[in-house]
């Protein structure tokens, strides 16, 4: 049985989500190969000659993307046993099971059952249900022995214009919160798994040896666990002096956990991305984000006496966002010198509405489009829809010519006044303080 796990995109990073089952197969005696298409040059090649593909399916785009790639193989070799597994595969069940007759579709946990599946598969064994596996067990540390090295990957890219190379691992996974667009709650509902401290540690010793300056944390929130979250980040930074990382945390953990906060900027955190979402109340609140405008002021705060950036998340474009509303961000973002920390795709994201998502109940949206994997929706405000798409495409323009952020910011500010009738806006005067960032910005 000669398994090829399969990444078809995964933020610019190292996929754990190929290592870390990869880890258990060959535990198990399975013959494994990781393939992550978005960094090898033979790309869907190499998985012509094998028994079985099991794409990973961490975030919609990977999702999409993994489909695509399955329908050429399913065409190709009609026989060829695929398999999905992570956190969108349970979402888009109906939709695998359409097309691709799966011999397994797991989210959650999926070490074990990904290994349960493939050993079913062999001794002829009928497709299980799709299935979201949320039991408590230790996991290996993942296996990078096959992945494109690290160096391949996305850079940390400092203010002084020097770059690290950047390695990936996870402290815990599921979130205990119940963001209503978030695609980890319909998966988790609220439980959080977390990951031995010692696993981690051998996995961020893995990548430093490999070359690694810089770990990315990918938790869902870093915080959701502070005394776990903390024995991890003083383990790494007592183990690997000068390595450095980054974070994600909830606007209400900052505010909660403004000691922790601090802490991690002396053990080597450069930033923190956080989920602000939206300046307008009203979104917050349909969103579940259980924090308000005011607590954005607030978290930039935070996270500036203990000397950390703050990177922010949004979803500018919502059912519920207004022409104002959109205007508030640009002129918050300008006001709080978050102008440097904002990726400039952040002001163009328009919400998803997945399978599975909770917001599905009070949305007038329509049927699921099988090819984009989201339920349609559009503005009552056909102004809004229009902005929205003129911003992604000055983004796009903007960033196959190299603007920097803060110059495509004027551009795309300019482009919201114009659409609330205010006029020529005149690029704003403020402080734009330079931050770390990684080069493939947080995407969904």
């Amino acid at each position: 049985m000669r398994i090829a796990l399969c990444s078809t995109y995964d933020l610019g990073r190292q996929p754990f989500g190929l290592a870390s089952p990869a880890a258990w197969l060959r535990q198990a005696g399975f013959s494994v190969a990781c393939h992550d298409l978005s960094r090898e040059p033979k790309g869907e090649g190499g998985l012509t000659d094998v028994d079985l593909v099991a794409f990973h399916l961490p975030m919609h785009t990977a999702t999409r993307m993994a489909l695509a790639v399955a329908q050429r193989l399913r065409t190709a070799r009609p026989e060829l046993p695929l398999l999905f597994y992570g956190l969108y595969a349970p979402l888009c069940a109906e939709t695998l099971g359409q097309f691709a007759a799966p011999v397994g579709i797991i989210g959650g946990e999926v070490e074990a059952a990904v290994v349960e599946a493939v050993a079913a598969l062999v001794a002829g064994e009928g497709a299980p249900a799709p299935r979201t596996v949320l039991e408590r067990f230790k996991l290996l540390t993942p296996d990078r022995s096959d992945l494109p090295p690290l160096a391949r990957y996305t850079a940390l890219r400092l203010p002084d214009g020097t770059a690290r190379v950047v390695g990936y691992t996870e402290a815990s996974r599921g979130c205990k919160h119940h963001c209503r667009h978030c695609p980890v709650v319909p998966v988790y509902r609220g439980r959080v798994r977390l990951v031995d401290p010692e696993v981690v540690a051998a996995d961020i010793a893995q990548q430093v040896a490999a070359g690694a300056q810089h770990i990315t944390f990918g938790d869902p929130d870093f915080l959701n666990g502070p005394d776990h979250a903390l024995t991890v980040a003083r383990r790494l930074a007592a183990l690997h002096p000068g390595i450095t990382f980054d974070v994600t945390v909830k606007v209400s953990h900052l505010l909660a956990h403004e000691e922790s906060v601090a802490e991690l900027a002396t053990l080597g955190c450069l930033f923190i991305t956080s989920a602000f979402e939206s300046f307008e109340d009203p979104v917050l609140d349909h969103l579940a984000k259980r924090h308000t405008a005011a607590d954005l002021r607030r978290a930039v705060e935070v996270c500036g006496r203990a000397g950390i950036a703050v990177c922010p998340t949004f979803v500018p474009f919502t059912p519920w966002t207004t022409l104002d509303g959109v205007v508030a961000l640009f002129e918050q973002v300008a006001e709080l010198d978050l102008v440097e920390a904002v990726a400039p795709v952040q002001y163009t994201l328009r919400l998803l509405l997945p399978p599975g998502s909770l917001l599905l109940e009070e949305i007038d949206a329509g049927p699921l489009d099988p090819a984009a994997l989201v339920h349609p929706w559009r503005h009552r405000s056909p102004v809004l829809d229009t902005l929205q798409q003129r911003l992604t495409e000055a983004v796009v323009a903007g960033q196959r010519a190299g603007f920097p952020r803060a110059l495509l910011y004027d551009r795309l500010r300019a482009l919201v006044w114009e659409a609330a009738g205010r006029g020529v806006a005149e690029p704003v005067r403020t402080a734009r303080t330079a931050v770390p960032y990684l080069e493939e910005p947080w995407f969904c």
